[in-house]
């Protein structure tokens, strides 16, 4: 073996290892630190007292947890089917040679590279109850009493829900895009020689050879309907009443304002156990809906 060949791991290893080290202290020692911290009740300034599986076990009974959880599933429930359902529309009706596509494909990802404070105050003026475009619009419709949408604890959730589905749509379309151009333009010639109709040919042939695009996507999106957070912040800070507090900005709260560290880390590992078991459900089912 030559002097090159025996050095070359050295030299991989030595333009490796500042990345490796940032992983290491950025990322895996914090992991491994918050899951010990969530069997303590630590509070900042005192000293951590290890309290076992409490947190865990006050999370579980605690009517304050059951609600936040309850807002992130009518969030995902909201979020997932309205992002993944609308991507797929504008990637359909996008996947072609024209060249106007390509200015709404940028101006459909615009929003997802936008600041997301920018996003907020765009729409809280949308939703203002007075002057908002979409009240006066509903107005204008014959509706006599518009919602106040972020500061009503029935609106104010889906009102959140649909911002963050406007953000990254976007996104999901490009993904889905790139799946739609995989697909080979004679199948689809075959189809129409055979009388299919586009109807048909979207349910028949699209979304078959779609099908593993649409689970990558899917699954993107699960997990992303689970980590809303800023525009929950910027638009209701979390109100009224915790109607719109999802359980990544109740992680935020527990930890950064009541200084709960012990609880927060226990939340957020409930959190990751249960997008975990989600994914895990989703990759057993695959099976049956994607084709390969």
């Amino acid at each position: 073996m030559s002097t090159t060949a025996r050095t070359f791991p050295w030299l991989a290893l030595c333009f490796l290892l500042p990345t490796l080290l940032g992983l290491t202290v950025f990322r895996l020692v914090p992991i491994v630190w918050a899951f010990g911290l969530s069997f303590t009740r630590w509070q900042i300034f005192d000293t951590a007292k290890w309290v076992g599986f409490d947190n865990y076990l006050h999370i579980l009974t605690s009517p304050v947890a059951a609600k936040v959880f309850l807002n992130t599933l009518w969030f995902s429930i909201i979020y997932v089917p309205g992002a993944v359902m609308l991507a797929l529309v504008l990637a359909v009706l996008l996947n072609n040679t024209l060249k106007i596509s390509a200015f709404f494909r940028g101006a459909f990802f615009l929003p997802y590279i936008t600041a997301t404070v920018a996003v907020a105050l765009v729409w809280k003026w949308i939703f203002s109850t007075r002057f908002g475009i979409l009240n006066n619009l509903l107005l204008w419709l014959g509706v006599t009493d518009p919602p106040a949408w972020l500061a009503d604890p029935m609106w104010s959730l889906p009102a959140v829900a649909i911002v963050a589905i406007w953000k990254d749509c976007g996104f999901f379309m490009l993904l889905l895009l790139a799946g739609l151009q995989t697909i080979d333009g004679s199948v689809y010639e075959a189809a129409r020689m055979d009388g299919a109709s586009k109807v048909r040919q979207f349910f028949q042939i699209t979304i078959p050879l779609l099908s593993r695009s649409l689970f990558f996507v899917l699954i993107i999106a699960i997990v992303r309907s689970t980590q809303t957070f800023e525009l929950t912040y910027a638009l209701t800070g979390g109100g009224p009443n915790g109607a719109s507090t999802t359980l990544a900005f109740f992680i935020y709260e527990n930890a950064f304002v009541n200084f709960q560290i012990g609880y927060a880390s226990a939340l957020a590992y409930l959190l990751c156990f249960a997008v975990g078991l989600v994914t895990l459900v989703n990759f057993y089912v695959r099976r049956r809906w994607v084709h390969e």
